[in-house]
């Protein structure tokens, strides 16, 4: 995979075109236009939103102002999931630019987790590095790396800058010959229909009698309904986060 750079570029540069429209009920001293903006999938909303957050604090009345938060036809999305993911459950059935809410009040602590800085998605962010880690390489290659190596990748992602993630990333990414693979494939399986936030279970890329395991031979194993359901059809959406750094995501609708 690590040798597959123009997909890998492909999957970095993905974009989902925008519009951000401040909630009516929001106080402000004159009318808010709307704001449009091209969304890096693999990012996260509270990284790259400084500018929405910038573009109608001005209109907004100061006092009125509080934590940022963002909903989609009523349902609060969640800034700790990538764009691509929110966008794949919640709205690709949707023509573009993707229509999201910008709401500064009224904070739904039910439903979202604060992030009140950029720190708090960094430790988010390093945190499922660890956990995909642990179930690829037993931890063993995070573990070798230095501090500088983990600012590498967070700036990487923070500045949109694609080699300088992957010049990390690769040896996340890398196995030895003999193991012809991971240990486990970190992924999750996401479905819009259901209160259970994920799906996540062990999984080897390898059979015990040595074939290749296919992404249907997992769906079977860990989601056999998706596969048998009858009466209508089911869609799958794979995300591919971070090029498989965290846990792949897949979309079930």
């Amino acid at each position: 995979m690590t040798d597959d750079k123009d997909v890998l570029r492909d999957v970095w540069f993905g974009r989902i075109p925008t519009c951000f429209t401040l909630y009516q009920d929001e106080i402000t001293e004159r009318e808010a236009d709307p704001y449009y903006l091209l969304l890096p999938r693999i990012s996260y909303l509270t990284l790259v939103t400084d500018k929405v957050k910038k573009h109608f604090q001005k209109v907004m009345r100061q006092e009125e102002v509080s934590e940022i938060w963002f909903e989609y036809e009523g349902t609060p999305l969640k800034w700790h999931y990538p764009i691509g993911l929110l966008f794949d459950l919640h709205a690709s059935n949707t023509a573009l630019p993707w229509s999201i809410t910008v709401h500064f009040k009224n904070f739904p602590e039910k439903d979202l987790l604060h992030c009140h800085s950029k720190d708090v998605i960094e430790a988010h962010f390093m945190a499922c590095i660890k956990e995909a880690d642990a179930l690829k390489h037993k931890s063993q290659v995070i573990n070798e790396m230095q501090k500088k190596d983990h600012k590498q990748l967070w700036m990487g992602l923070q500045n949109d800058k694609f080699e300088q993630f992957w010049a990390i990333n690769r040896k996340l990414m890398e196995y030895p010959p003999e193991d012809n693979g991971f240990r486990y494939i970190p992924f999750r399986i996401y479905q819009a229909t259901t209160e259970r936030p994920f799906i996540q279970k062990l999984f080897r890329p390898i059979a015990s009698g040595g074939q290749l395991h296919t992404l249907g031979d997992l769906l079977k194993d860990v989601c056999p309904s998706a596969i048998t359901t009858e009466g209508g059809d089911r869609r799958f959406l794979m995300h591919c986060t971070r090029c498989s750094v965290f846990p792949q995501n897949l979309s079930l609708r």
